[in-house]
């Protein structure tokens, strides 16, 4: 996408000091080319723009487009504050979820409650009963020959993984979905506000609960822990921090998998021989898992310049907003020599899909053994089939990517030996 000027874009008229040649017209919740492919349509901007540019939609900000500048602006919160991280700024000051909206040193003890839920240790004590879960949803219609891996899988596995983690009945399940996609997604049925003040009112008599009769749920166990600050001493979260922790970790639990899945099982799907090198090779799942990963990012995140600075060359103003579509960094073909090829010997690949410093995600753990188990299990059952006709393979966009609906065939064989 060729650079034009602001007097020829819809939106905000760009500041006097960002240079006319960075101002492009994107929009980074709907890309030209997105519903075809939202990877392509962010590299297509990526190759025609410099590592950061300007854009007047979204009531006008920054995009890092180049991968190691990303990585920069995702990591260096001295610099750039995660204080609002939804763009258009004026939504995300209504954001305030912790530890997602907090900067170190305050973000530190609000991070360990999650570090200490989320950590590879307690990840591995999950594994059975994640593979529990994934082989009865796979054997549930491997006979049938073709599912909806959309609604009869994706949609189910992890966030009935997540739902058990924190005791939370799963037929809340898709209305809690529906109020994270209403904050996560433009043009809803309720505005960002709606959707938080719902979380609010659904997550404050299940903390005043757990507080009171804490049971072995990972909600409980961070209620019961509390806050260690940095003299040493600990005191309890208040009601208005657990509301704002709880419902961070409830949006992160039911959407982010979810929607990595499609991409990565439509890639199997087409991929042949990815498929046969992993039945070939079961031990290099997590290695495939973890190029999927870095292939498919799908979150758009902000942050906020904390002061006037340059950067990387650029004059940029305290208070400006900077959205990091995670996606362009793993896709960069300065990081990752052919990016686009999903090519499990791919060894250090970088790529910012989890984050990168201080907030990266917690869950990532989580997340790769869901997936790898997934793929284990599913290519154990089923270990070839194919994008079926049914399937809806349009690219929605938002600040988590989706795609709508990925239906799968495959030839009945017998049960797994």
């Amino acid at each position: 996408m060729a650079s034009v000027t602001s007097d020829t874009l819809p939106g905000v008229s760009a500041p006097p000091h960002v240079d006319p040649a960075r101002v492009v017209d994107v929009d980074i919740y709907a890309p030209e080319g997105q519903a075809e492919d939202y990877h392509r349509a962010w590299a297509a901007i990526q190759a025609a723009n410099p590592e950061l540019v300007w854009t007047p939609r979204n009531e006008g900000h920054w995009i890092a487009l180049g991968g190691e500048a990303l990585a920069e602006v995702q990591s260096s919160w001295e610099k750039f504050s995660n204080r609002v991280i939804v763009i258009p700024k004026s939504v995300g000051e209504l954001h305030g979820l912790i530890p997602t909206t907090i900067d170190p040193p305050e973000h530190r003890p609000y991070r360990k409650l999650l570090n200490d839920s989320l950590r590879p240790s307690e990840v591995r004590g999950m594994r059975q009963s994640i593979r529990d879960v994934a082989v009865e949803l796979i054997e549930g219609f491997r006979a049938r020959g073709h599912c909806n891996f959309t609604e009869e899988f994706a949609r189910i596995f992890p966030v009935r993984v997540f739902l058990a983690m924190v005791d939370v009945p799963q037929s809340d399940a898709e209305t809690i979905r529906h109020w994270a996609l209403c904050m996560t997604r433009p043009d809803m049925d309720m505005s960002f506000e709606e959707a938080k003040a719902a979380f609010y009112d659904y997550v404050s008599p299940l903390v005043t609960e757990r507080s009171a009769n804490p049971g072995d749920d990972m909600i409980s166990k961070m209620l019961d822990a509390g806050l260690t600050l940095p003299d040493g001493s600990n005191r309890p979260l208040t009601h208005d921090e657990a509301l704002a922790l709880v419902t961070q970790l409830l949006i992160a639990g039911v959407d982010t998998v979810v929607n990595f899945m499609g991409y990565a099982f439509l890639e199997l799907a087409r991929r042949p021989d990815l498929r046969q090198s992993l039945r070939d090779n079961p031990g290099g799942t997590i290695t495939a898992t973890n190029e999927l990963f870095r292939r498919f990012g799908i979150v758009t995140i902000g942050r906020e310049v904390r002061e006037d600075m340059v950067f990387r060359g650029v004059k940029l103003k305290a208070g400006e907003m900077i959205a990091m579509p995670t996606a362009v960094h793993g896709i960069d073909p300065a990081q990752n020599e052919c990016p686009f090829s999903v090519d499990p010997s791919r060894r250090r690949a970088p790529h910012s899909t989890f984050g990168s410093g201080t907030h990266m995600c917690p869950g990532q753990e989580l997340a790769r053994a869901e997936v790898a188990i997934t793929i284990e299990e599913w290519l154990a059952r089923i270990p070839d089939f194919r994008v079926s006709a049914d399937s809806d393979l349009t690219n929605d966009g938002g600040i988590v990517a989706s795609i709508r609906r990925l239906c799968l065939e495959w030839d009945v064989e017998g049960p797994p030996a």
